[in-house]
């Protein structure tokens, strides 16, 4: 997980990180946060091992780490966020001495995560963004954009 951790602990990702929490700090809803990656980090190795997927656990955590850190971008002028983040993350992920396969399937990953498609790592990946809300003890609920089917109201990983 050397890699991983060169990202997280990277200025440049600590700045993104900052951002983010500077545009999200009256936010009601859901955050973009590092427990938030984290959670998806660990929802989607479950489910790749569980699924016999040949990925690594540093490929799984570069990813989730790395989703939405270009959320920031979507605040301030409405970029996609999953756009953002894949600008981001190809520059981070080559600093962090990713190869060019381990790369694509990130940078893949982040670009499809907002996209419901039910093959392989992508579909684990969007999966297991949705499987990290706690929608079951949501306080905002009521205004809550999400459509219904998108939401979380149980514990499944």
């Amino acid at each position: 997980m050397e890699r991983v951790n060169y990202i997280l602990n990277s200025p440049k990702y600590k700045s993104y990180l900052s951002q983010i929490e500077a545009c999200e700090v009256d936010r009601i809803y859901c955050r973009h946060d590092l427990k938030h990656f984290l959670d998806v980090a660990r929802i989607a190795y479950i489910m790749v091992l569980e699924e016999k997927i040949q990925i690594s656990k540093e490929v799984v955590y570069a990813t989730a780490i790395l989703h939405d850190i270009g959320r920031f971008k979507q605040y301030e002028d409405g970029t996609p966020h999953n756009e953002a983040s894949y600008g981001i993350a190809k520059v981070l992920l080559k600093e962090a001495n990713f190869n060019d396969e381990e790369s694509y399937m990130v940078l893949n990953a982040i670009l499809n995560h907002r996209n419901h498609k039910e093959n392989g790592f992508d579909y684990i990946f969007y999966k297991s963004d949705k499987l990290s809300r706690d929608c079951y003890e949501c306080k905002a609920t009521l205004t809550c954009n999400w459509e219904e089917g998108k939401r979380n109201y149980n514990i499944t990983y």
